[in-house]
């Protein structure tokens, strides 16, 4: 494997780290002393090829699994010795596939992301359902408010999640492959919101993506893993390298610059140019 660097100090803290963390799902280890630091205030995106360890690594960042060995670490304490309310109040997550109740409402499952500020003397506010009425405009599902969540499409129902994830007004949001289902103009929508989430409204956020474009368009740090190993991270006009892209997908390109962002663009080589009828052999 190419040596494309060891982490990259951003300058900027980390609330959220994986320490020396072993993980997997029962004898199948996924990741093994792996040490990852999220840059407070930016937004991340991990970026690998299938199985390599991304959603292992996110679900293990939101407590959804815990680590065999080491810790991940919030605000320099074990997430796993934070209360559940305490900690929704920080972290937010959009998993890889999301259930919801039969029979539930789109305004009804989006108001679910205000649990952890609910309690016993503190009920239903104002605060609360302008926070469900901001994060459903921000997202375009205003319109299927009344409707059943069951009724939806892929792309909508996505919406829906990531709407009750942004009502719960957590400082970090962890986001696994969210532009799942959605068309072409509905991920751009969804990642322009995530760049205004972090940009004008301070939050870290942290996504796995499968476009590395528009993982070098969004993201201000990259995490790029192969077989459960960080290889490269840092700022994608550091990183991503042809050569980057050959060792990590196995695939050959050329970088150039995007014209519309000035970040890289990555262009697969030509491997094989199907003959179609009308083409004029040389």
């Amino acid at each position: 494997m190419a040596d494309h660097g060891g982490p990259v100090h951003t300058g900027r803290t980390a609330r959220l780290r994986a320490d020396d963390v072993t993980i997997g799902y029962d004898k199948n280890v996924i990741s093994e002393k792996l040490t990852v630091e999220i840059p407070d205030g930016a937004f991340t995106i991990i970026v690998g090829p299938n199985a390599c360890g991304k959603s292992t690594l996110l679900r293990a960042l939101s407590r959804l699994l815990a680590p065999q060995h080491g810790s991940v670490l919030l605000d320099g304490k074990a997430i796993s010795s934070y209360q559940s309310k305490p900690l929704a109040r920080q972290l937010g997550l959009l998993p890889q596939t999301s259930i919801a109740p039969d029979g539930i409402r789109v305004a009804d499952l989006v108001a679910r992301g205000r649990y952890p500020h609910q309690s016993l003397l503190r009920q239903w506010s104002e605060a609360d359902e302008s926070a469900v009425v901001e994060a459903m405009a921000a997202t375009g599902v205003t319109d299927l408010s009344h409707r059943l969540v069951d009724e939806l499409s892929g792309g909508q129902r996505q919406r829906v999640w990531v709407s009750m994830v942004l009502a719960q007004q957590t400082p970090i949001i962890l986001l696994d492959e969210p532009t799942t289902f959605l068309d072409i103009a509905h991920q751009i929508d969804l990642l322009d919101l995530c760049a205004e989430l972090n940009t004008a409204g301070g939050r870290t956020l942290v996504a796995v993506l499968h476009d590395l474009n528009h993982a070098c368009r969004y993201a201000d740090h990259i995490i790029a893993m192969k077989d459960g190993a960080v290889v490269a991270e840092g700022p994608p006009r550091d990183i991503i390298t042809a050569d980057l892209v050959d060792d990590v997908f196995g695939l050959g390109c050329r970088i150039i610059t995007d014209p519309e962002s000035g970040t890289p663009l990555v262009i697969p080589l030509v491997r094989r140019r199907p003959h179609r009828d009308g083409d004029v052999d040389a």
